[in-house]
């Protein structure tokens, strides 16, 4: 039986949204609390970008120390063939790649201005799809970009074609969030059934239906007999309106009316996790989670009506499809209201150990202390906010993997 998988496209979709942005450390604790919880692949980044090669370059040397394990990182590059021979320049060890090339008339028309016509699109992809096999890429995505606006018998081509090269899986891509639930579910198992191979579902949210959108593709997909993997982002942040939020989706997945009897994921996700990525993403975003947000909101679990509050403390289930501690919610917030010191890029070695020694790091010696922290100062610089405690562990765990994540070399 097919199955279903996520890949988090944060570090991607996310980070290029308007007024939004990470710094390389965040993005990489991004990618550390994906792997906590089960995420099948993280698109992690741009690997023809040259400020992104040493972040890239530095995740890639996590998963080979077993510490960015089992989770895939896999980057984004245009379908062309020399942003292949970029991003294998600039990244030489990446190994999971999506190609991306426009697929609608009106994106072909729009974007190329009557330089390219369909062929022209086909022979693109089929080109990066052999650079990419040439330089050992392990999986490559194709993602047909506007492949909702597509003429169903042109994306059949295009799909079949990329199997035919060489490509795992087929990205179907509602880059303006233009199906609905009925829509994609047609299409996508129309895709699975006439191309036979793996989809991926991209969905947007400019109409409100991204979760859905995604879920009744992954059934379009599983029931045209291909595994589902499913493009997600935490809090479902993405370019104007969103993408698919993470946590809403794995919950309709595992939760919603007679979806899990079918339609299983082929990697579990560790829920519990869920409120501290999220809590973690809208830090570092600086982008408050809305307080109807399903499961982290504020109002997730909170009961105002007389018979909803009498019907929850008699049974939760009465009003709560499933409890907050399956969300990794429950602990008390304790917000200390005295003196507090905080990590800054003018921190001093006094107030730094006092920091460190709270979250019970001590150092061998001054020399190790000042060198965790002229790092931590580094990263102060880079977020302009004070580290989480994540941060500063890993930072003081993994000193030179931070190094070269807070380097940024000049453009050549």
């Amino acid at each position: 039986m097919p199955e279903i998988f996520f890949i988090d496209v944060t570090n991607r979709d996310g980070v290029q949204t308007a007024h939004f942005g990470l710094s390389k450390l965040e993005k990489t604790m991004v990618n550390m609390y994906l792997n906590e919880m089960g995420i099948f692949q993280a698109e992690f980044g741009f690997p023809t970008t040259n400020h992104e090669s040493l972040y890239l370059q530095s995740n890639l040397e996590l998963a080979k120390m077993g510490v960015l394990q089992p989770i895939r990182l896999g980057g984004w590059v245009r379908a062309t063939a020399q942003d292949i021979e970029t991003a294998f320049r600039l990244v030489p060890d990446i190994r999971h790649l999506n190609l991306s090339i426009s697929t609608s008339d009106q994106m072909i028309s729009g974007k190329f201005q009557g330089k390219k016509n369909r062929e022209d699109i086909i022979q693109m992809m089929i080109d990066a799809v052999e650079a990419a096999k040439s330089h050992g890429a392990e999986s490559i995505g194709v993602n047909a970009e506007d492949a909702s606006r597509t003429n169903i018998d042109f994306l059949i081509e295009f799909a079949l074609a990329a199997k035919e090269h060489g490509a795992h899986r087929l990205r179907y891509c509602d880059t303006l969030g233009y199906d609905n639930p009925f829509s994609i579910y047609k299409t996508i198992k129309t895709l699975a059934q006439n191309v036979g191979i793996a989809l991926e579902i991209h969905c947007h949210n400019d109409l409100g239906m991204a979760v859905a959108n995604s879920v009744a593709g992954a059934k379009g997909a599983i029931d045209g007999g291909q595994d589902a993997y499913i493009n997600v982002t935490i809090n479902g942040y993405g370019e104007r309106a969103g993408n698919a939020d993470s946590l809403s989706t794995a919950l309709a997945v595992t939760k919603s009316k007679d979806f899990l009897e079918k339609y299983q994921l082929g990697k579990p996700i560790d829920l519990t996790r869920a409120w501290k990525v999220a809590k973690f993403a809208s830090y570092a975003f600086a982008v408050p989670i809305p307080m109807n947000q399903p499961a982290v909101g504020a109002n997730a679990f909170a009961h105002a009506s007389g018979i909803h509050a009498d019907g929850v403390l008699k049974n939760p289930e009465n009003y709560e499809l499933y409890d907050f501690t399956e969300v990794g919610r429950g602990e008390t917030e304790l917000v200390d209201t005295g003196r507090e010191i905080c990590s800054g890029q003018y921190s001093g070695i006094s107030g730094f150990r006092h920091i460190m020694g709270q979250i019970a790091v001590h150092f061998k010696d001054s020399e190790e202390a000042r060198e965790i922290l002229e790092l931590v100062r580094y990263a102060n610089v880079e977020t302009q906010k004070p580290l989480v405690e994540d941060e500063l562990l890993f930072i003081a765990k993994y000193p030179q993997i931070a190094k070269k994540l807070l380097t940024l070399k000049p453009f050549e």
